[in-house]
């Protein structure tokens, strides 16, 4: 069908873009309705939307259960019954629909700020394991296809400006694995102005402890502020080679997105 194959267009544009969406599929149907069995619409966060499950107050209905999809980032199967507008049903078509309303969740996106030895690896593990990897570095050969080929974006300036030139929400995922604190100090409290899902700095103890003070002292940020801040960035794995800290960065990234706490598997409750 003509409209289906504008859906599927539309949700592949979607997903190299990262946009995030919902399809909403009509699943079931009893007695008159506009759409039957199949019919599919494409939702986006601004309630937009491409192929129609049947227009009207229905419709504006599942594009509110498509948005609250994409927040809540869970399916939904909702019902509808089009009998009387004065009893508070979308229509008077006099059927019943099941639609089934699914987020499609872009891939996290990770912004690894840094192309040294350690930011290099873990943008080719996030490349890996299917995440939009943004690398940025004021050396332009160290934010380069040629350093590290494969990823999303590139971007050449310094990290204290990189709130200018990358868009960061809250499906952003920072890491700043950087060459210090003259780089960093700048570089968090903008940072910190974002809604970044994480950020992570990399160091030892002692080097951000000074970075505290200074972001404190020179900077005015709050102590509340800097709580947001994963430093030494990454789980605690005796970690020493930078393929190493970057899977000890993006086990951290993996346990906060899916709730874990980090203990061995062989250690919890049956």
């Amino acid at each position: 069908m003509d409209d289906h194959r504008q859906v599927y267009d539309a949700l592949k544009a979607a997903a190299d873009e990262g946009r995030a969406c919902a399809l909403a599929t009509v699943v079931s149907t009893q007695g008159s309705m506009p759409r039957q069995a199949g019919a599919k619409m494409l939702i986006f966060a601004d309630g937009s939307t491409v192929g129609t499950v049947g227009g009207g107050a229905m419709e504006s209905l599942v594009v509110t259960a498509g948005i609250a999809a994409m927040r809540e980032r869970k399916p939904r199967l909702e019902t509808y019954t089009l009998n009387s507008l004065d009893d508070g049903d979308p229509g008077v078509c006099g059927g019943t629909a099941q639609i089934f309303v699914e987020p499609v969740v872009a891939p996290l996106s990770l912004i690894v700020i840094g192309g040294g030895h350690v930011g290099k690896a873990l943008a080719q593990l996030g490349v890996w394991m299917g995440w939009r990897v943004t690398l940025c570095d004021d050396r332009p050969e160290y934010a380069s296809p040629a350093h590290v080929p494969g990823l999303h974006r590139y971007v050449v300036c310094p990290p204290a400006e990189i709130t200018a030139h990358v868009m960061i929400d809250e499906h952003s995922w920072v890491c700043a694995v950087t060459r210090g604190m003259p780089v960093d100090l700048p570089m968090l409290p903008g940072l910190l102005a974002t809604n970044a899902a994480y950020i992570g700095l990399i160091g030892s103890r002692r080097r951000w402890e000074l970075t505290k003070r200074a972001l404190i002292e020179k900077f005015q940020v709050a102590d509340a502020a800097l709580e947001r801040i994963h430093a030494p960035i990454g789980l605690e794995l005796n970690a020493e080679t930078p393929q190493e800290i970057a899977v000890s960065i993006v086990s951290e990234i993996i346990m906060l997105q899916r709730g874990g706490d980090g203990r061995p598997m062989s250690r919890r409750e049956k």
